[in-house]
């Protein structure tokens, strides 16, 4: 006999929500072919992912378009994880993630769908829990408690498992968001929910240990960015941005820099061919590509530049689609994807990361007195990043691909820009309370020669800001950046690495 258990609305706080649902529950009695009134309605979802045979992000791109394609509108990503198998051990590495997605999809015409889509993609009946191209498991419906002898919800296993229960959290807020959401938590066999039930088993501490680590795709590999702070080499092709504007617009010079920015350790160079600082004209794409493109197809011809990752620091949809066909691996929108309507479709295709910074307006007004207006900087970027990453999602990047900027200088005062430097885990905080995948994304930060250092050490000279940027680099490491932007590698590349090396001892 089936039994399908739903769990009816509430509105409370957090504890007594979950004791509510756990005392409010009703029986429904149904075979697979019986309707259980639930078609018409939409409800939402979780879906995990699995695979280990061929290409893994290949087979996840794949099922998702399927997915789409058969009735299932995914909302959210999980953060990617590659993982060491369990159960059978002696097989590939598997990537694992989950989606939440809302259907009219039945429980088990949602079951077929997914049996369907793993065997168009060739899984097979092998070993139980072996190899496979696409796994995919429904691990929560709607309010549903549901069970038959062909599903299971939530996913019997679900809790002994940290490469399933990792992504799945990625998918909820810290904040409870809605009654379906409190209804998943209040199914976990804990009384705190799914978050007790995750750091039961271990919780973030797991992530990097153990066959468990977070991910992010970029050109043909998977970067663990945890291992180490990269940096991000500035290489502007401009006669008019504030640093360095006009040094690099040969291609013979802007090698050459390239060239010694390798020699002292870079990791990503961001090429740049349009100027951002405050009140810069905007130039056509057409121009920017005239700018941008020889330097592009130079740079990638040298053999020093293998293995460093290229980034393109545009706001253009067609300068993206073109820089990435000719081989650039990440898009570096200061935007946000707020100046061109375009942006994030064309990105969510082109299949690379995607860099959302802060900012309000464009170079022309972000530093009017309007877009300077903040009660709390910290709260109001979290909340506007969150906006820009949520966009990004639902045009089709997922999490995965996302990494976030909360755009020191742009629609800053000097005194906002220090409360960010100081106060990242503030942001990354304030960001988990909607999406834990968002929070967990990669973060960069831009404070290299800026102007609020000049400021601060009465530097008025650009070029003179390289020891205060070394101080605020450092500063921003140790408080939780993943990724630095900077004119000056060699001396940052040092600062980076005694951070570091602070931070693993302190772990």
């Amino acid at each position: 006999m089936n039994v399908f258990k739903q769990l009816l609305s509430t509105k409370c706080g957090y504890r007594s929500t979950l004791k509510s649902y756990r005392g409010c529950i009703s029986f429904l009695h149904s075979s697979p072919d019986t309707s259980v009134d639930i078609h018409s309605q939409e409800h939402e979802i979780v879906i995990a992912l699995g695979s280990n045979v061929g290409d893994r992000l290949n087979n996840f791109n794949e099922a998702l378009e399927r997915m789409k394609k058969s009735g299932i509108g995914i909302q959210r990503h999980g953060c990617l994880y590659e993982t060491e198998p369990v159960y059978v051990t002696d097989q590939p590495m598997f990537l694992n993630s989950a989606v939440r997605g809302v259907t009219t999809l039945g429980p088990h015409e949602l079951l077929g769908v997914l049996k369907r889509i793993e065997k168009e993609m060739g899984r097979t009946n092998g070993i139980r829990y072996g190899p496979r191209p696409i796994d995919l498991d429904i691990l929560f419906y709607g309010k549903f408690r549901i069970g038959s002898d062909i599903l299971t919800v939530p996913h019997e296993r679900i809790w002994e498992r940290p490469f399933v229960m990792a992504p799945l959290l990625d998918l909820l807020g810290s904040d409870i968001d809605n009654d379906t959401v409190a209804c998943w938590h209040s199914l976990s066999s804990h009384s705190g929910g799914l978050f007790e039930s995750w750091n039961k088993l271990g919780g973030e501490s797991l992530i990097g240990k153990d066959g468990l680590k977070r991910v992010l795709p970029v050109g043909n590999r998977l970067w663990d960015w945890s291992r180490k702070t990269s940096v991000m080499g500035v290489l502007n092709l401009t006669p008019d941005s504030f640093s360095d504007g006009g040094k690099f617009e040969s291609v013979e010079a802007a090698v050459s820099q390239v060239r010694l920015m390798v020699a002292e350790g870079v990791d990503i160079i961001d090429l740049g061919a349009q100027s951002t600082r405050p009140m810069a004209s905007r130039i056509s794409p057409e121009e920017e590509l005239d700018r941008l493109g020889p330097v592009l197809e130079a740079v990638l011809k040298m053999p020093e530049v293998e293995g460093k990752l290229l980034s393109i620091d545009t706001f253009y949809s067609q300068v993206a689609s073109e820089a990435v066909s000719k081989g650039a691996h990440l898009i570096n929108d200061v935007s946000g994807g707020q100046l061109d309507p375009n942006m994030l479709s064309v990105v969510a295709g082109l299949e690379v990361p995607y860099i959302a910074m802060h900012m309000r307006g464009d170079p022309s007004s972000m530093q009017n007195s309007k877009n300077l207006q903040y009660d709390n900087v910290c709260k109001q970027v979290a909340s506007e990043i969150y906006v820009r990453a949520r966009n990004a999602e639902l045009a089709g990047i997922p999490a995965w691909r996302i990494i976030t900027d909360p755009g020191i200088g742009f629609s800053k005062k000097t005194e906002h820009n220090l409360d960010i430097v100081t106060g990242l885990q503030t942001i990354r905080a304030d960001i988990a309370r909607k999406s834990l995948a968002v929070s967990h994304a990669p973060m960069l930060i831009g404070t290299s020669r800026k102007r609020f250092l000049g400021e601060i050490c009465g530097r008025p000279n650009t070029v003179d800001r390289d020891a205060a940027t070394v101080a605020s680099v450092t500063a921003a490491v140790l408080g939780g950046a993943n990724i630095v932007r900077v004119h000056n590698v060699r001396e940052n590349v040092d600062a980076v690495k005694l951070c570091d090396a602070m931070l693993n001892r302190k772990q």
